[in-house]
């Protein structure tokens, strides 16, 4: 599409080199956005400044208006302005509207009464508190894009028939993962729980992951749970074991072979001379860190010849473990 002439256009070009895009990034802005070509520079230099007010940082600017140039031809006071407040009643934090925007900028240009109510009202009747609303619209803004209908309503329906209907469940697993309710159900979320019936996860399982950890449903298949759940069983885990794991610690379906179990279980095999099933009655092994607290933690109770269960070694803070074993609180050691 050729950039039209017009006394607009052209000052739209003085005003995108003013601020840095190159000649390609504007030619993309104006094929995204028509509006573009009617819109007057004192317009967009206002709306740019209003953006850094609110504490978008200026290095920013750029991606956020390459994602949706029509920041730049809303009308300021009629538009942004009113959505900003709005979405300022959502948070508690001072940076948190300025990051939500920076993360989906369409959402300047998204209703409020047509968008943002419903959707409010969508999650009360979920049971999600307002405040709880708020920090998930903010964390991720895209919420507000979707469709209730077709889209957020079939996630609900979903997580319904794997038996989360009690008690709020849904909503604690949509506050603990916002993201969720952006994937295919028939494409990831389905495939996914399957996955997990497969490998011996019971009804009850199955629900107890997903409250827990619900971003594991929203993880795929192949790329991720098959080949660690293979890992395990090279590691000589029975089926039955590797369920427990799962539910004991559900990432362990998706964490690093070769960054984090791998040198978790032979840590555990090779230098703590354990057996690799030890880590069946205390999952939470690899949630931490094996230089941080893991290592640190058995050399101190190896140079005074303590023994203790893996639990007993990790399940506490720092001042606690000290306390356990009457170790000297002033010892260097991280959590």
């Amino acid at each position: 599409m050729e950039i039209t002439s017009s006394h607009s256009s052209g000052s739209m070009m003085w005003f995108f080199k003013d601020k840095g895009f190159d000649d390609n990034s504007v030619q993309g802005m104006f094929r995204k956005c028509r509006r573009l070509e009617g819109v007057h520079q004192e317009r967009a230099s206002e709306n740019w400044d209003y953006l850094r007010s609110i504490g978008i940082e200026e290095r920013k600017l750029p991606s956020i208006v390459s994602k949706c140039p029509k920041i730049l031809a809303l009308d300021l006071y009629e538009k942004i302005v009113p959505t900003v407040e709005c979405l300022r009643t959502l948070g508690t934090k001072p940076n948190e509207v300025a990051s939500a925007i920076a993360k989906f900028p369409h959402i300047l240009s998204n209703s409020v009464e047509e968008k943002l109510c419903p959707l409010l009202a969508f999650f009360q009747t979920l049971g999600i508190p307002e405040k709880q609303i708020g920090k998930m619209i903010l964390l991720n803004p895209r919420l507000i894009s979707y469709s209730i209908e077709t889209k957020l309503t079939e996630i609900v329906n979903f997580l319904v028939n794997l038996g989360l209907s009690k008690d709020g469940m849904i909503g604690k697993v949509i506050v603990r993962d916002p993201y969720i309710m952006g994937y295919s159900v028939d494409k990831r979320l389905r495939p996914t729980s399957e996955f997990l019936k497969s490998i011996g996860l019971s009804e009850a399982d199955l629900q107890a992951v997903a409250v827990n950890f619900p971003a594991i449903l929203s993880r795929d298949v192949n790329k991720l749970l098959v080949p660690n759940y293979a890992y395990l069983k090279k590691r000589g885990f029975e089926e039955r074991q590797i369920v427990a794991l799962v539910v004991g610690f559900p990432p362990i379906l998706i964490k690093s072979i070769q960054n984090s179990l791998e040198p978790r279980i032979k840590f555990l095999v090779d230098v703590m001379g354990r057996q690799v099933d030890e880590v069946i009655d205390y999952p939470c092994f690899f949630r931490h860190g094996l230089k941080r607290r893991i290592e640190p933690r058995y050399k101190l109770l190896k140079e005074r010849s303590l023994n203790c269960s893996l639990s007993e070694m990790l399940d506490c803070n720092r001042k606690k473990f000290f306390m356990k074993f009457g170790l000297l609180e002033g010892h260097a050691l991280s959590n």
